[in-house]
C-alpha cells in the first residue's frame, strides 16, 4: 500500500473547479472509466449504455444545483471525456441498478460519530472505514475544493467523483454508508448528497437541505458539527428518518436500524453489517480514558474476526470474482470537523498509516 493518496486543491467557479479536477487527475479518471467498462462488461452491458443511462439523471441534478451540473461539465472538459462519462462517475450505482436490475454493492462501510462529551477530550470526531471493490484503491485522492461563496471542502474521493466523504471549513463533517432497498427511482443521486450537505454550516441546516431532495437512491448519512450537533439519517428514496446519538455516540454500517425502515432491508450481507456495527460500538464503549484520533485509529484497525473485520484486506474476500471486484477497505478516514482536520489511511488501516490533512495546510498541488 502507498503511504498517502495524491492531494490536490481546486478553486474558482464550479466549472473551473471541475476543469482543474479533470486536468489534474486525468490519468486516474481514464483508469476509473476503463475499470468501470470492464465491470459493466461482466454484467453484459457497455460503457456507452452506462453513459446514456447516466445522462438521464442530469435534469434531476441541475434542478437541485446548477453549480454541480457545471462542475461535472468542467470535469468532462478537463479530463477530455464525454459528458455522459463524467455524469457516470457520479452515479455508477444508480446506473448499475437501472441496467442490471439489482444492487452491485457488497459489504461496504462502517461509520461513526463521537461527540465531545463522550471523547473525553472536548473534541468531536466523525469518520469511517470505506469498503469498496479493490479497483477503487489506487483511484482515491484527497481534494480541497474552494468554490466561491460556499464553505471550503476537504474530501476523500475516487478520481473523477466530485462528492464522497469529508468536512468543510465551517466545522461540518459528512460521511456515508450504502443502504440496500428495492425502491430506487429517477431523482437526485446518492453520492452528491455529501456536497449538498457540505454547503451548510450546521447539522440542522444540512439535514434540512437533504430532506428537500427528491432522492433517487438509499443512503445512510452521518454528520457532526463544531457545535456538537450530530445525527444519523437513514434513507429510502421516499423516506428519511433520524437516529440520535446514544451516550454521545453514533455507529452505523449497511443495514437499517430505525424500526420504521427495517422492512425495506435488502442487504444480502446484513449479518456482516450487524457484526461490524456491534464491534465498533463495543470498542468505543469499552474505551478506557479519553478517545482521540489515535484511539479511534486503533479501533478501525480491528482484525479480530476475519470475514467480519472492520479493516478488510482484499484477500479476505474468498468469492470467485475478478480481483478488481474483491471487497476491501480502500481508505479509512478520521475527521475532526471543529478543528478542520482529517487523518486518511491509503488502504486498510491495519496495513496503512494515517496521513494528516487540514485547512491550515498550505501545501497542495493543483
Amino acid at each position: 500500500m502507498t503511504d498517502s493518496f495524491p492531494f490536490h486543491r481546486f478553486a474558482g467557479s464550479h466549472f473551473e473547479v471541475g476543469r482543474q479536477h479533470g486536468e489534474a487527475l486525468r490519468p486516474r479518471i481514464l483508469r476509473h472509466l476503463e475499470r468501470l467498462e470492464r465491470r459493466f462488461a461482466r454484467q453484459g452491458f457497455t460503457l456507452d449504455d452506462a453513459e446514456g443511462a447516466a445522462l438521464a439523471y442530469r435534469e434531476s441534478i441541475r434542478a437541485v444545483s446548477a453549480g454541480l451540473d457545471e462542475e461535472i461539465h468542467g470535469l468532462a472538459e478537463g479530463a477530455g471525456i464525454p459528458l455522459g462519462a463524467a455524469f457516470l462517475l457520479q452515479l455508477r450505482a444508480e446506473v448499475f441498478v437501472d441496467l442490471v436490475g439489482r444492487h452491485g454493492a457488497e459489504q461496504e462501510c462502517t461509520t461513526f460519530a463521537i461527540l465531545p462529551e463522550r471523547s473525553g477530550t472536548a473534541r468531536g470526531f466523525v469518520g469511517q472505514n470505506a469498503d469498496l471493490p479493490a479497483m477503487y484503491h489506487d483511484l482515491m485522492t484527497v481534494v480541497r475544493v474552494a468554490v466561491a461563496d460556499e464553505p471550503e471542502v476537504l474530501m476523500v474521493t475516487p478520481a473523477g467523483q466530485i462528492s464522497y466523504i469529508g468536512i468543510n471549513d465551517a466545522g461540518l463533517g459528512v460521511f456515508a454508508n450504502y443502504l440496500h432497498c428495492a425502491s430506487w427511482r429517477a431523482g437526485f443521486p446518492r453520492y452528491l448528497y455529501t456536497r449538498i450537505a457540505l454547503r451548510e454550516r450546521t447539522v440542522g441546516d444540512a439535514e434540512a437541505a437533504l430532506r428537500r431532495l427528491h432522492r433517487a437512491s438509499s443512503r445512510n448519512i452521518i454528520m457532526l458539527d463544531s457545535r456538537g450537533g450530530a445525527v444519523d439519517l437513514e434513507n429510502t428514496p421516499e423516506t428519511m428518518l433520524a437516529l440520535a446519538p446514544e451516550d454521545g455516540v453514533l455507529v452505523h454500517a449497511n443495514h437499517y436500524v430505525h424500526g420504521s425502515l427495517v422492512a425495506n432491508e435488502s442487504n444480502p450481507w446484513v449479518e456482516n453489517s450487524r457484526i461490524r456495527q456491534r464491534r465498533l460500538a463495543a470498542r468505543i464503549e469499552a474505551a478506557d480514558g479519553p478517545i482521540g484520533e489515535e484511539e479511534i485509529a486503533a479501533m478501525l484497525r480491528d482484525r479480530s474476526d476475519v470475514g467480519n473485520a472492520l479493516s478488510i484486506h482484499p484477500e479476505d474476500d474468498v468469492r470467485d470474482v475478478d480481483p478488481e471486484d474483491r471487497n476491501m477497505t480502500v481508505t479509512s478516514v478520521i475527521a475532526e470537523p471543529g478543528r478542520g482536520q482529517i487523518w486518511v489511511a491509503s488502504g486498510p488501516p491495519s496495513r496503512s498509516p494515517y496521513a494528516h490533512y487540514a485547512f491550515s495546510d498550505t501545501a497542495a498541488t493543483a
